[in-house]
């Protein structure tokens, strides 16, 4: 059996919510194998490997990483950009720019 190469990464906030749950934790995902093209029967999209539907979840980088280790895993680390807040108050939505300032 040949190792998977698998991706660990933090996973992002869903862009349609505004709370940053299940953001916490790392997941452990394997990459594609084969390349995707369309099923002759229905049309949809198919894979002949299926190990690109597994996501397993972590709490930490460290268990993510010991996990691909003990299966002879390679794996990838995406880091994580840290998040930068941009300090706003109610009223800066109603803030007066003249075209001059934004050019």
């Amino acid at each position: 059996m040949t190792a998977s190469n698998v991706r660990i990464f933090k996973q992002m906030k869903n862009p349609t919510q505004s709370g940053r749950g299940r953001t916490k934790n790392w997941v452990l995902e394997y990459e594609l194998e084969t390349k995707r093209q369309p099923e002759a029967l229905m049309g949809w999209v198919a894979s002949g490997d299926t190990l690109n539907q597994v996501k397993i979840g972590f709490d930490t980088l460290e268990d993510a990483v010991a996990f691909a280790e003990k299966k002879g895993l390679s794996y990838t680390v995406v880091e994580v950009k840290p998040r930068r807040v941009k300090g706003q108050t109610y009223m800066d939505n109603f803030k007066y720019s003249s075209p001059a300032d934004t050019q």
